[in-house]
């Protein structure tokens, strides 16, 4: 009994003594503290109930000492921050960033190495991170781990994706922290560049619910001259560590003084609400570094693209070279096989429909020289980005998109071989000043080159980041494709405009994505930035397209209007056939109507896997669209319309699901009704399976 009373003496001097910071609110609470032998830790609550238990910080280091133990408290202090800010584009018009501070200087006995770690403590949630400042006795140092850990306080509900050193492109798991090993094996579908480093590994975003009902999603920001960070479960304690992702050395970073991590992320809420209207991620990067960003615009365009994902079409231009050496071929003097999409016919076919129906841009894909083997070879001079195949006729086709007062938009695929891009990277560029392009679209297919890098090692992370301050300085916005997951660095580049980094619509034509993907992507993949998803798809049977592709998209026509505004994102793709639209016109209708940029948003509905409902305010306007997401099951919803103004009238637009619609057996079933509504007006609408709905809500002349 007396050992048992020493022990928990000796506990609460630990603790006691701890570093404490709270939320503006009061309700989280972040604790510091070190352990006997000079080891930090940390831990949190969220209104009285543990979310971190007791989790270590620190790194191991390549042949030195590691930054793990033997540290003393050299100082620590306390301050308070709140602003207001103006995003260039966003879903709010502006945006708050309030938080407490707790900034704890550490010592490392013997070594007398510095380390800090900075905590920043919101009401939905902390950040915290390392910094390193100037000293001689820590200069350049390479980071073998990173040994964070996120100690979580039971066998949570999880909805993961494989941990991945190369792609995010996984369909969803729903399940325990302790089913995560049986389910791993059958969760690491195929893709051209994958490396699952770990039967428990998972990526972030990670978004879990306990079983008393708290919110929990664990995620990076700023990640900037840095590896990305996976998480490693220990399933029999349920803790995660943090797990970067190696160079071709197996490395995980090269650093020096005075230097900084990413910030570490923890959002916690017992309202699953708040973690999709949080804004920590953003408010955690730097203010904007642009001077002048007057020529970042939304996007909504269309492209020269699905036809390609289904197979219809091809990137190529002639199937009679099985090898490019593009310093040698003549295109003009191989056979052309009739298939290549980006022709100039149907080219203003696209530039046509788009200036008909008020869309800013055409993206054109396969317009370049290379594609007949542009991926799977490791192959380095694979494109140029300046030479157009000889049906693209590159000066009068921008011309007459001009003339109709629309944007071609640019696609670089680089096949993952980043310093070929950089070799040809100020040319391109220039090309597309010439010609008045001002957003591309980048590709980073197949294994990255040089040969042993990842996806998401420092070095390429540094190239994607680049690639948007290059752009920037010939004001260019870039929807960068296989790249990192973003981590909200758009709010310091804005005219990072997109990323996918995660399954997208192309996945449809491919076998599908479950049918609840929607539902959950808002609470991961889109925690770091908007996702270039690309929505929009009409025709639900490819088969249609084309018949040799029997996949179908696992939603329903309503549902795919719905992502449009459930789908953050200021880059929306109608991504559907011109002749589809044409078909349906009158749900085409919504598309035409919706906005990419945003003065307010409200999240009435939210349920991870399960359904998302959302209420946005255009920018520009006094309208408001509303947009549901739900999962295989269906959703019934009861909406009060109080976020309306209580002195305006208004007309509602309601884009729904037939009653018999249902995704697998008839997913082309929808209803457009109208009625007036104001502030006090309850709708009751019901999402199919697999289905959705969307309304537009116009205020009315008094």
């Amino acid at each position: 009994m007396r050992k048992i009373i020493l022990l928990m003496s000796i506990l609460a001097m630990h603790w006691a003594a701890a570093q404490q910071q709270t939320s503006p609110d009061g309700n989280v609470v972040l604790s510091f503290s070190l352990k006997a032998d000079g080891t930090p830790t940390y831990k949190m609550t969220y209104k009285g109930k543990p979310v971190i238990n007791e989790s270590t910080l620190g790194f191991t280091l390549k042949k030195d000492e590691p930054l793990t133990n033997h540290f003393k408290v050299v100082s620590d202090s306390k301050s308070t921050f709140k602003e207001t800010w103006e995003p260039v584009w966003g879903e709010e018009k502006e945006i708050l960033n309030h938080y407490n501070e707790l900034l704890v200087q550490l010592k490392q006995d013997k070594t007398n190495r510095l380390m800090n770690i900075r905590f920043r403590v919101y009401n939905e949630g902390v950040g915290f991170r390392y910094e390193f400042p100037t000293q001689k006795e820590l200069t350049y140092f390479v980071i073998a781990e990173e040994n964070t850990q996120f100690a979580m306080t039971g066998d949570h509900t999880a909805w993961w994706i494989p941990g991945d050193y190369d792609t995010q492109e996984y369909d969803y798991n729903e399940s325990k922290l302790s089913e995560i090993r049986g389910l791993m094996k059958q969760s690491m579908t195929d893709n051209v560049s994958q490396f699952v480093f770990s039967p428990t590994g998972v990526q972030t975003a990670l978004m879990m619910k306990t079983k008393d009902g708290l919110y929990i999603n664990l995620h990076e920001a700023a990640l900037v001259d840095y590896s990305l960070m996976n998480l490693n479960l220990d399933d029999k304690t349920f803790i995660f560590q943090s797990w970067l992702t190696p160079d071709a050395k197996g490395d995980k970073g090269y650093l020096y003084t005075p230097t900084k991590s990413p910030w570490r992320t923890i959002m916690v809420s017992d309202d699953a609400r708040n973690i999709l209207a949080s804004r920590l991620i953003l408010n955690l990067n730097d203010p904007c570094a642009l001077a002048d960003t007057s020529w970042i615009k939304p996007v909504k365009y269309i492209g020269v693209w699905w036809e390609m994902i289904t197979g219809k079409s091809s990137w190529a231009y002639t199937n009679d070279l099985p090898t490019i050496k593009l310093d040698e071929v003549d295109y003009t003097k191989v056979k052309p096989n009739g298939t290549h999409a980006a022709n100039n016919e149907k080219v203003r076919r696209y530039i046509d429909f788009a200036a008909q129906h008020g869309f800013d841009q055409v993206l054109v894909e396969g317009w370049n020289v290379g594609w007949e083997d542009w991926f799977g070879h490791r192959k380095d001079y694979v494109f140029d980005f300046i030479t157009p195949y000889p049906d693209f006729d590159i000066k009068a086709l921008n011309d007459y998109a001009h003339a109709k007062g629309v944007k071609l938009m640019m696609h670089h695929e680089t096949s993952g071989s980043t310093r070929n891009y950089e070799r040809h990277m100020k040319a391109a560029y220039e090309l597309m000043n010439k010609y008045g392009y001002n957003s591309v679209k980048t590709g980073y297919v197949g294994d990255i080159l040089p040969i042993g890098e990842h996806h998401y090692s420092q070095s390429t992370i540094n190239h994607y980041l680049y690639v948007i301050k290059e752009a920037a300085k010939h004001k260019i916005m870039v929807n960068a494709h296989e790249a990192v997951r973003p981590t909200g660095l758009c709010r310091t580049y804005p005219n990072l405009i997109g990323n996918e980094s995660a399954r997208g619509t192309e996945y449809e034509a491919f076998g599908g994505n479950k049918p609840f993907h929607t539902t959950i992507l808002p609470f991961t993949r889109l925690q770091g930035g908007p996702m270039d998803y690309t929505p929009g798809i009409f025709e639900t049977e490819v088969k249609n397209v084309n018949p040799n592709n029997t996949s179908q998209v696992r939603s329903t026509l309503a549902k795919q209007l719905a992502l449009y505004v459930t789908m953050y994102s200021p880059l929306q793709m109608a991504a559907d056939l011109p002749e589809n639209y044409e078909r349906f016109a009158d749900a085409f209708q919504f598309i035409k109507d919706v906005p990419v940029d945003w003065q307010e948003s409200v999240y009435l509905e939210a349920e991870p896997g399960r359904y998302i409902t959302v209420a946005r305010k255009d920018k520009h306007s006094d309208n408001w669209y509303v947009g549901n997401t739900s999962n295989e099951n269906g959703h019934t919803s009861e909406l009060l319309l109080n976020f309306l103004d209580k002195n305006k009238k208004y007309e509602a637009t309601i884009y729904a699901d037939a009653k018999n619609a249902d995704w697998q057996t008839n997913p082309k079933a929808y209803t457009i009704t109208k009625q007036k509504v104001n502030a006090k007006t309850k709708l009751k609408l019901t999402a199919a399976k697999g289905g959705g709905y969307a309304i537009k809500i116009s205020e009315l002349a008094n």
